[in-house]
């Protein structure tokens, strides 16, 4: 049984897509040389380690136990590259980071941007998730470092307090609601709403908030970004529902009104967290401890 580490990075790939075309770009291989690469490891192994189906694939039981197995000796080996790396001056690891919504746009950019500055060996590949997919994932080794909401149950999984911020119903100035000093999200529910779009993870959370009261959430348009989400608030296209910090930051500019949440959801205490700190590759390591270092309240 011969794997090497490009046959156990291209499986990881595959088995996180959950298809052999997305894992294959994500492995950056051609889709034949994939599907060449994984016939060969079932050969040598004499067992299949996919099941094949029209949705896609997902890992037979030797393939759990390869998957397994893989993200250590890829863990491993990244190790051994970082501590290589300042002898060869090649980059010195890349970090997985899997983030929510809130962290991702508000807050990493500029700690993100700060220890880059400082590590320029260094590279990162940065995901959004929700957070109790972020859970889940650190907890498999699929990421070193997870962003999540505090009120998400993170298990065994060692955990730091990261930021402090909420969400909050933006309107244009003028509005009817503009006066109300909070509103509970389900009242809000009649009203046109502004987005971001479907592959956000705050979206979906908002979505499925929506569906559980059983309204729908009428969203009038779909953007990538809180500020072009405040901007349309501005615009009179519907109500939208963005970090407090960023209400903050537009509504200097920006003819909009900030009105708390009364839901218990709408607070977010952002917690880091890790499978273990000891066991995390030294730039990881050192990505941890600035994040920590940061301000821990939003202004």
């Amino acid at each position: 049984m011969l794997f090497d580490l490009t046959d156990l990075s291209l499986f990881r790939h595959i088995v996180e897509a959950g298809s052999i075309t997305h894992g294959a770009e994500r492995a950056h291989l051609a889709l034949a040389a994939a599907s060449t690469r994984v016939r060969n490891m079932e050969k040598s192994l004499g067992a299949p380690l996919l099941t094949r189906t029209r949705q896609g694939v997902s890992p037979t039981h030797a393939g759990r136990t390869l998957l397994q197995h893989a993200r250590v000796m890829l863990a491993q080996a990244e190790r051994l590259r970082e501590d290589l790396s300042s002898f060869s001056g090649g980059l010195a690891g890349q970090i997985r980071i899997l983030s929510n919504t809130n962290a991702l746009t508000e807050f990493l950019p500029e700690a993100l941007g700060t220890f880059l500055a400082q590590h320029p060996q260094v590279s990162i590949d940065l995901e959004e998730r929700l957070s109790d997919e972020i859970v889940g994932l650190i907890a498999e080794g699929v990421g070193d470092i997870g962003i999540v909401a505090g009120t998400v149950d993170t298990g065994s999984l060692e955990t730091y307090p990261f930021r402090s911020d909420r969400f909050v119903l933006v309107v244009p100035n003028g509005h009817a609601l503009a006066q109300s000093g909070s509103v509970p999200f389900a009242e809000m529910l009649g009203h046109d709403f502004v987005g971001l779009d479907r592959a956000s993870a705050l979206q979906r959370f908002l979505t499925d908030k929506a569906a559980r009261i059983g309204k729908p959430l009428r969203l009038r348009v779909q953007l990538r970004s809180f500020d072009a989400v405040c901007r349309m608030v501005e615009a009179g296209v519907g109500l939208g529902i963005v970090p407090q910090t960023t209400a903050q930051r537009v509504g200097r500019t920006m003819a909009i009104t900030a009105i708390d949440l009364q839901d218990a959801w709408a607070a977010r205490d952002l917690t880091l967290c890790v499978r273990s700190r000891a066991e995390l590759a030294t730039s990881a390591r050192q990505l941890v401890e600035h994040l920590r270092g940061g301000p821990r309240m939003s202004s």
